[in-house]
């Protein structure tokens, strides 16, 4: 299992994926998940994968070496298409390519031999895109209303990037909160794991701003975890407990109710106002 994630802001692009590859729990291997093609004033990409390693590898293979178009006679490469969609659609081609020449039939493929990827960047002439690609070929495109796509182990992170990134967030203050959704992540489940690539790209630059790996050693993440670590346990602490009326009139610290007749566990007659009294010391 592995999580990628990526984020279209209004200045730039910001991915991120960690490296985590198992077969069973005794083999535990790192594989790049992350790849950044381009050409710097001309255009930047970046490629994340999430499912089979030995398709997703397959497919950027296929990619590198190019496909045949059929309607130029050229060989199409993410370094010579000349629009965002385009090279959608030759990932796509190479996905289907990949599985027929392995003897499957994408739309029944067995779900071991499923691969998904995140595809993102800005070729010039063309605006910045960030495209998620289904096993099957077909893809969905990002908006402004919903600034980011997940793809793999995707669920523990996703509250934290529900909460936090809007479009016109600053791309580092993005990669910030996407790698709290990542660490997130690898809390809960164990297919996740560092190092983790990054890549972020600024609009209208055409080149990586930053194209980087983190390391489990790095200062500024361990940092950054443990920071999220004791803001959660301080926000969780500063939060008051539920004010419900129990039956037993027992204590809610650090609050204790005071309107319940703790003999039949009814509320009075006519009881004044809920009053909430601190207990001491808390």
């Amino acid at each position: 299992m592995t999580y990628c994630c990526g984020m279209l802001l209004r200045d730039g692009l910001v991915m991120i994926a960690d490296t985590r590859t198992n077969a069973g729990l005794d083999n535990v291997s790192v594989f790049r998940k992350l790849r950044v093609f381009g050409t710097p004033g001309e255009r930047v990409m970046g490629l994340a994968s999430a499912g089979n390693l030995s398709v997703s590898q397959s497919v950027v293979s296929t990619l590198n070496e190019g496909i045949a178009n059929p309607e130029t006679g050229k060989i199409d490469t993410l370094t010579n298409v000349p629009t965002m969609f385009q090279a959608v659609q030759l990932i796509g081609r190479a996905i289907r390519q990949v599985h027929v020449r392995e003897g499957r039939v994408p739309e029944a493929a067995d779900p071991s031999f499923s691969v998904s990827f995140l595809f993102g960047g800005e070729i010039k002439g063309d605006r910045l895109r960030l495209f998620m690609i289904y096993p099957e070929g077909n893809s969905i495109e990002c908006t402004v209303d919903t600034p980011y796509l997940q793809i793999g182990e995707h669920k523990y992170g996703k509250p934290v990037l529900d909460r936090a990134i809007t479009y016109g967030i600053d791309l580092y203050t993005a990669l910030k909160i996407g790698l709290i959704s990542v660490d997130s992540t690898m809390r809960s489940n164990l297919g996740v794991g560092l190092p983790l690539d990054v890549l972020v790209a600024k609009r209208g630059e055409f080149d990586a701003d930053l194209d980087y790996r983190i390391s489990a050693t790095e200062p500024y993440y361990r940092d950054l975890r443990d920071s999220w670590s004791k803001a959660l346990r301080a926000a969780s602490a500063a939060i008051p407990v539920p004010t419900y009326h129990t039956a037993s009139g027992r204590r809610l610290a650090p609050m204790i109710l005071t309107d319940i007749d703790p003999e039949d566990g009814v509320e009075n007659e006519s009881p004044p106002p809920p009053r909430l009294t601190s207990v001491k010391g808390s």
